[in-house]
């Protein structure tokens, strides 16, 4: 194991929200690695902001920077940590230092809705990447040019990106073994007490019947069959044959284990889908009402005002609110 030319410095670049758990984790992975073997330097890291201030994350932490937007090494390796309203923190200035500095050949990458920053900059047009599960129709619908996942982390190229919170540990530790090896990858884990690192294909939820205690499979693939299936809904019949029941037996399984019927828990996901779109992005009302599978913008209005309490038009989110709307 070697170290070439001093340490690997990552920078890490915090837009206002951003989530402390990601970077937290990221950044205890890459000082632990400097306690391996006697304390070699194997990494170096900073800090930065738009501006050189502190940043407040997105539940009221301010954290001290080292610089404002200062110019990279080729060497270097960037890492955009975002959370909460993450649009408005991407200002021009910041989209337009990350396409200047990338230009450079950096390895870069985002925790969480980084990604979404990335994104706005343009960074990532034919690029596999993930984000957290809150934010993902959203930026699959904004950028269509992007490929987005549901994995805890994904690596294409030299762009990288993860959902961040604890899956900034898996992806750290991934960066870990692609610069110095296993080994290290390895001890950093241990030093974590993470003794089962994910790979980069595991998904970021629970399994379906995990999530919800079901063990019947017939269940979870109709549910999954819905899920994958929002835009254009299929009658529950359809749903049905696709699982190899009938239709009373799927509403049989639906009122035994989750208490409705399949109908109703299809509009409740097309519905679920639509308010995180309504909030996350500036779609219209009606493409929000096409991309949900709704035919009549008057039918999604009523039916979402019944469901949420408030008209779609009215609905900023409160507390959930991921992205400001202009």
């Amino acid at each position: 194991m070697t170290i070439d030319d001093g340490p690997k410095r990552y920078v890490f670049l915090l837009v206002p929200g951003f989530s402390p758990l990601g970077l937290t984790c990221a950044q205890e992975a890459l000082a632990l690695a400097n306690r391996f073997a006697g304390g070699r330097p194997y990494y170096d890291w900073m800090l930065v902001s738009e501006d050189g201030e502190p940043v407040t994350s997105w539940n009221g932490l301010q954290v001290g920077v080292t610089a404002g937007l200062v110019d990279l090494h080729r060497k270097d390796t960037l890492i955009v940590c975002a959370g909460v309203d993450a649009v408005t923190g991407s200002s021009r200035k910041v989209l337009n230092w990350l396409r200047r500095e990338t230009r450079k050949g950096i390895d870069f990458g985002a925790l969480s809705s980084g990604t979404w920053t990335l994104a706005m900059a343009g960074l990532l047009n034919g690029k596999h990447v993930t984000t957290h599960w809150e934010y993902a129709s959203a930026l699959a619908e904004t950028f269509p040019d992007v490929e987005v996942q549901e994995s805890i982390y994904a690596v294409d190229g030299r762009v990288f990106t993860c959902a961040g919170s604890a899956s900034s540990m898996d992806l750290m530790l991934d960066r870990i073994h692609s610069d110095y090896g296993a080994e290290l990858a390895t001890w950093v884990a241990d030093q974590m007490v993470y003794t089962a690192p994910r790979a980069e294909s595991h998904s970021q939820r629970i399994s379906m019947a995990g999530r919800m205690g079901v063990r019947n499979s017939k269940l979870v693939q109709a549910i999954e069959v819905m899920r994958e299936n929002l835009e254009d809904p299929m009658p529950p019949g359809m749903i049905a044959s696709k699982v190899g029941l009938s239709t009373r037996q799927l509403e049989r399984l639906f009122s035994r284990y989750l208490g409705t019927s399949p109908k109703k828990y299809y509009l409740g996901m097309r519905l679920e889908k639509a308010r995180n779109l309504l909030i996350q992005t500036e779609l219209s009302l009606i493409e929000i009402c096409v991309l949900c599978g709704f035919k009549a913008p008057s039918h999604f209005s009523k039916t979402y005002r019944k469901a949420f309490g408030v008209a779609p038009s009215r609905d900023t989110g409160g507390s959930d609110l991921l992205f400001s709307r202009k």
